[in-house]
């Protein structure tokens, strides 16, 4: 026999939405199970009957049909007949939400349905954390390539066990905590009812195995705090903020569980001569104009310490750069080079004499 949900919330059939509303946060608040003196069936009954009348759709359904549409509380699929299907969560309210408290909700879905996805979750809590340092390297060093010794601090395999938690020649025993399962089952109520949530084991951390006699030293973790040291080839041509792996050189895991990994992320100093695009180099330089008007050939220096000539072509417009190939930064882990581009700032002379002004007006007249 259908319910009376009117009767339930103890409403006449002509109440209008404020008033169902009223009262239901009267009687939710009045028999809510969190409550001393509260009823965890009745509080049930009234969320059902406000979802139905609380719902213009549904009320109507529920007028005429006395049910409520298929999906919904009085039909199939609906709760609590038929599970979560037709679940309609309320308008968010001065006291949470409206129709159901949100209480802890969340920890439910994330808790028995594995955050919605449909499968409980499980911690892995042995695998050693990967780590994450910064290495700032000049921009030489960048050209070159180079090797750097890198210290972190974090949880390393425990000398005294070998990181194996306890001693060894003495074995392990079953974990009485879980009975060698690895998990504990763990029983929640709620007002949806009683669920059943699944944990790995906190004492051997889903082992299911102890060490007989747990090391000393580490308390049966198999790893203690302290230092690793690292070796890293930082190799030729490397761009400010790449990252490079570390395979294992992370935290250490527990009891003889796999390390994490190590990420270096490469940081190259601005350098005061040299500025970097790319795989080219920009460098600036002062340039006579005699030399400019002579065709003569400019040395320019070169990030590696050398100089290298270069010959300013006829007409060429020293707002653009004079590109010398093969002289920038090596390619990253391929073959040859970027280009070096030189920016020429013009040098006037301070003062010139009559007979320097005499050839140049010469020479303006010959052009």
């Amino acid at each position: 026999m259908p319910k009376d949900y009117y009767k339930i919330l103890g409403i006449a059939k002509s109440a209008s939405g404020e008033e169902v509303k009223k009262a239901y946060r009267k009687l939710a608040h009045e028999h809510h199970p969190d409550k001393k003196g509260g009823n965890e069936s009745k509080f049930k009954e009234i969320n059902e009957a406000y979802q139905v009348l609380g719902d213009k759709a549904k009320r109507e359904t529920y007028d005429r049909f006395g049910t409520a549409e298929p999906g919904g509380f009085g039909g199939a699929g609906g709760w609590p007949g038929g599970g979560f299907g037709g679940f309609q969560w309320g308008q968010a309210g001065p006291g949470g939400f409206e129709g159901v408290d949100m209480g802890d909700l969340g920890d439910i879905f994330e808790t028995f349905f594995g955050g919605m996805g449909g499968a409980v979750r499980r911690r892995t809590v042995t695998h050693g954390s990967d780590l994450e340092t910064v290495q700032e390297i000049t921009l030489e060093e960048a050209y070159h390539g180079v090797r750097k010794n890198i210290v972190i601090r974090t949880h390393v395999a425990c000398a005294a066990c070998k990181g194996q938690g306890g001693d060894a020649a003495a074995g392990t025993e079953t974990c009485s905590a879980c009975d060698g399962k690895g998990e504990v089952r763990e029983e929640k109520r709620t007002f949806f009812g009683s669920f059943s949530q699944v944990r790995t084991c906190e004492r051997c951390h889903g082992a299911g195995k102890m060490p007989k006699k747990p090391c000393a030293t580490c308390k049966g973790s198999g790893r203690v705090a302290g230092e690793r040291h690292a070796e890293l080839d930082i190799t030729a041509g490397i761009a400010d903020g790449q990252i490079i792996q570390v395979k294992a050189f992370g935290e250490a895991g527990e009891r003889g569980a796999a390390a994490g990994d190590l990420y270096v992320r490469v940081r190259v100093k601005l350098h005061p001569h040299f500025e970097r695009r790319g795989d080219d180099l920009v460098v600036r330089k002062e340039l006579n104009i005699f030399d400019l008007l002579l065709g003569r050939k400019v040395e320019v220096k070169t990030l590696d310490g050398k100089s290298v000539e270069a010959e300013i072509p006829a007409h060429f417009n020293l707002k653009d750069d004079l590109r010398i190939p093969g002289k920038g930064m090596p390619r990253f882990r391929s073959f040859g080079h970027g280009d070096l581009l030189v920016e020429f700032i013009l040098k006037a002379p301070k003062k010139l004499g009559a007979k320097e002004k005499k050839i140049l007006e010469d020479l303006e007249k010959d052009l």
